[in-house]
């Protein structure tokens, strides 16, 4: 069964050459059990600068994957020690992004949970930095949650 929960988004993208880029969000969100997995949706906003993008989080044993759709379309499968390749199509353009997973934790019950990712990113072959992703979610109504 689908719910509605509350995402709380701490990132911490860390460039060379550059001063930390941290983000911190609550929204509003969905989370679904469903074949073997999680599935944790959001819209994103004006503030992630990815307005029209809804991005969904699929939490399986052993893996997590980010996938974007609307105005961006990618995805980033995270698995520790494995480098994984996907195109990350923007409306004026598309760039090859290659993500290493340092550490995947996901730790999730039918009323919330935590994930926490922290990467390696490089683009066109190029490492650029790493990521320190954790999200927070927590059911709206707790006391429903994983009732069919």
């Amino acid at each position: 069964m689908k719910q509605d929960v509350i995402l709380t988004i701490c990132g911490r993208q860390t460039y060379e050459g550059q001063e930390p880029d941290v983000i911190e969000l609550t929204t509003d969100g969905t989370m679904e059990f469903q074949d073997g997995g999680w599935n944790i949706s959001y819209e994103e906003s004006e503030l992630t600068g990815l307005q029209g993008v809804t991005t969904t989080f699929r939490v399986e044993p052993g893996r997590v994957t980010l996938n974007r759709t609307g105005k961006l379309r990618s995805r980033m499968v995270f698995q520790e020690g494995t480098a994984h390749e996907s195109l990350y199509q923007m409306e004026f353009g598309a760039l090859m992004v290659t993500v290493c997973a340092d550490r995947v934790f996901y730790d999730l019950v039918p009323d919330g949970g935590t994930i926490d990712l922290v990467y390696s990113i490089e683009i066109e072959n190029s490492a650029v930095g790493m990521v320190d992703y954790h999200l927070d979610i927590r059911a709206k109504n707790p006391k429903n949650a994983g009732e069919s």
